[in-house]
């Protein structure tokens, strides 16, 4: 296999990833909408510490309308604010309905507002709800109507509000917290159950994470965004399955009502999410669900039952994370919920792409740039890979020189093609030249190409991040004046006249125009991708050149020898 062949192979590898991975983004399929009938009878509630029933449970939650700014409530937002975000919670005291990430921009445009990751306006709904589900009495769901407990108190650098639900006719009293932590995008909430009856009461507090799928920009060429490859639906942890996802038009496959003892729920997106983490390593039921005709889609935490006596009070508690895919953070907070950072469904891959991240984290802490990070990235591969690349040189060195008795053959058996191609290997056989040395370094970059570009579209850390100021201001964009694609056009253009070319004029003009093609697909990739393209182009034109003459003749002795 010469050099044509080989980088024919990689473009179509290449090629091939990347339809694949537009085939799988989102579609648009709606779904059947699933209803619940709120007014249904509840049965009587498991014995305490069992997971509730999950027919009980879907009857007794209401269905929670997809429309903007639901009027339930009558009294104002409670803001809460730290260093990081600013969290609305509904008057009520039932949800939170807005959450504004104060580091990071929408874009990198001076003066763009805060990204807005939760919200209840209409077409941008994705609020976190709690209440309560009783099957043998009352209970406030997530729309009954709480009073706040006095002002929001400021906590050693993060905030904290209360509300408090009484049951009309009396006998039981729910106290709400919900505290903001300090530089965190950690919101906790605090359930207090006291029964204030003569009789007993059992009920479970349910967690919900309610949304429509987010709004992808339109983009003339898909893989210029990124957040069209990205995972966008519901995510799951349990010890024993580990990570599991679902994207919202896979709903329709069937509901979810399983039960997770020290797991979460999260609804992800590109570059972040919202994740319930229950406190409580009891056994908890988890479902999915969809409301409404647009639809909205839902994934549910219902804590295990518990049983208060009269007098007596219980306590559930959970932690909210809203905001970006922190890894450290992530890990820090819940076993496996920096999975949510969805490099790839092949464990191999998401395995290498985590690697390289923490290798590229670790360049950064060094270099304090991402670029040089990435180019520094380049170093080390190039060096791992050293004797491979060296392999494949050699081989381009041998095959150069066979160059003229190549063409002669050629002359020699003219149209003959099945001749040519016997006395060729028998050329190779004669000369111990392996053709095929040189494909193996080419196709063993190509896991790590895809893996960096999983790297670079999911890692929030990476987003908006700054290489030259004034020219590549976002790794995660294109380049804006397209210069690193055409310093990788010219690139490839040199490595092709240090490389053997084919004797078929068909081949030849297909390889003359390899650099303009990849120069033009390249304009529209995440300029970290390209610089990483550029700097391996550049450093394996150097090994070439110097290999070349080490175990080759020079270009010119070949050219006049032809």
């Amino acid at each position: 296999m010469n050099q044509t062949r080989v980088l024919l192979l990689f473009a179509w590898l290449f090629v091939a990833a990347m339809l694949w991975m537009n085939w799988n983004r989102e579609t648009a399929t709606p779904p059947a909408t699933v209803a619940q009938d709120a007014g249904s009878s509840v049965p009587q509630a498991p014995a305490a510490g069992a997971v509730p029933d999950p027919s009980a449970v879907s009857a007794a939650v209401p269905d929670a309308p997809a429309t903007a700014r639901q009027e339930s409530s009558a009294a104002a937002p409670v803001v809460l604010e730290n260093a990081r975000m600013r969290v609305s919670l509904a008057g009520d005291g039932g949800a939170v309905v807005g959450a504004e990430l104060l580091d990071y921009a929408q874009t990198t445009e001076e003066g763009s507002p805060p990204v807005r990751l939760l919200d209840d306006a209409t077409q941008r709904l994705f609020v976190a709800q709690v209440g309560l589900v009783s099957g043998a009495g009352v209970a406030p769901t997530h729309e009954s109507a709480f009073r706040a407990e006095g002002p929001v108190r400021q906590v050693d650098g993060g905030a904290e509000a209360s509300f408090v639900w009484e049951a009309p006719e009396g006998g039981l009293r729910v106290r709400r917290i919900w505290r903001l932590e300090p530089d965190s995008y950690v919101v906790g909430v605090r359930d207090e159950i006291a029964n204030t009856g003569t009789s007993p009461w059992s009920g479970s507090v349910y967690r919900q994470l309610l949304r429509v799928p987010p709004v992808v920009a339109s983009s003339a060429f898909a893989f210029n965004n990124p957040e069209n490859f990205a995972f966008a639906g519901a995510a799951w942890y349990s010890a024993e399955d580990k990570y599991e996802k679902r994207k919202f038009d896979d709903y329709e496959d069937g509901p979810l009502d399983k039960t997770v003892a020290g797991g979460w729920i999260a609804m992800v997106q590109h570059h972040f999410l919202a994740a319930w983490v229950p406190d409580s390593a009891d056994a908890a039921l988890f479902q999915l669900g969809r409301v409404g005709s647009a639809p909205s889609y839902l994934i549910r935490e219902v804590g295990p039952v518990l049983q208060v006596a009269p007098g007596a009070t219980a306590t559930s508690q959970a932690r909210l994370w809203v905001g970006p895919k922190i890894q450290a953070e992530l890990a820090a907070l819940a076993p496996g919920l920096d999975r949510a950072v969805d490099y790839s469904s092949y464990s191999l891959l998401a395995l290498l792409a985590d690697g390289m991240f923490k290798v590229l984290a670790w360049l950064h802490a060094l270099t304090g740039n991402w670029g040089w990070a990435i180019v520094l990235l380049v170093v080390l591969i190039k060096l791992a890979l050293f004797k491979l690349s060296e392999t494949q040189y050699k081989s381009f060195a041998r095959m150069r020189r066979l160059q003229p008795k190549m063409e002669a053959l050629k002359d020699r058996y003219g149209e003959d093609k099945q001749k040519y191609q016997m006395a060729v290997m028998e050329l190779y056989k004669k000369e111990k030249v392996n053709p095929a040395a040189g494909c193996l370094p080419i196709l063993v970059q190509m896991p790590v190409f895809l893996v960096l570009y999983w790297v670079l579209s999911e890692s929030v850390e990476l987003r908006h991040a700054v290489w030259i100021p004034g020219w590549i201001d976002n790794l995660t964009a294109r380049d804006p004046f397209f210069i690193l694609p055409v310093l990788n056009a010219g690139v490839m253009w040199a490595t092709q006249k240090l490389s053997p070319m084919a004797a078929d004029p068909i081949q030849r003009k297909m390889m003359m125009a390899m650099p303009l093609v990849f120069g033009v697909m390249f304009a529209f990739f995440p300029a970290g991708l390209v610089l990483y393209w550029v700097t391996n182009g550049l450093l394996g034109l150097l090994q070439q050149w110097w290999l070349l003459k080490r175990h080759g003749e020079q270009p010119a002795k070949i050219i006049k020898k032809s």
